[in-house]
């Protein structure tokens, strides 16, 4: 072997090596890429199942929030009956309330006389 040809020889082995370097780092390149691509995928799939079950809960509480403002108003709607029902609805409210106090007193005082006799 002459010297030239070892010399194309070292030229090729190190062609080889830098070669062999270049595909490593594409290789590792690739590979990142795969595995963040697959944690992307994992993700995106998780995130979604997250979000459907966020927005089943949702659904939930606002079924039960409906069903408590409904309750809500039909106690306020009861409670409204009851006090038109007893004359408690109107701004004169406090006037009958203080004019059924004194036909309770009259009433009172006619009964202790009754009872007198």
């Amino acid at each position: 072997m002459t010297n030239l040809d070892a010399i194309k020889s070292k030229v090729s082995d190190a062609e080889d090596f830098a070669r062999k370097i270049w595909l490593a780092g594409l290789g590792a390149y690739g590979k990142s890429f795969d595995e963040a691509q697959g944690q992307y995928e994992k993700l995106t799939t998780e995130a979604g199942k997250v979000f459907e079950e966020l927005v089943e809960k949702g659904e939930v509480l606002e079924t039960e929030a409906k069903a408590k403002i409904k309750a809500k108003t039909n106690v306020e709607e009861r409670v409204a009956e009851v006090r038109k029902k007893l004359g408690l609805d109107s701004s004169g409210s406090e006037d009958k309330v203080e004019e059924l106090s004194a036909k309770i007193d009259a009433l009172t005082d006619a009964v202790a006389k009754l009872a007198a006799k």
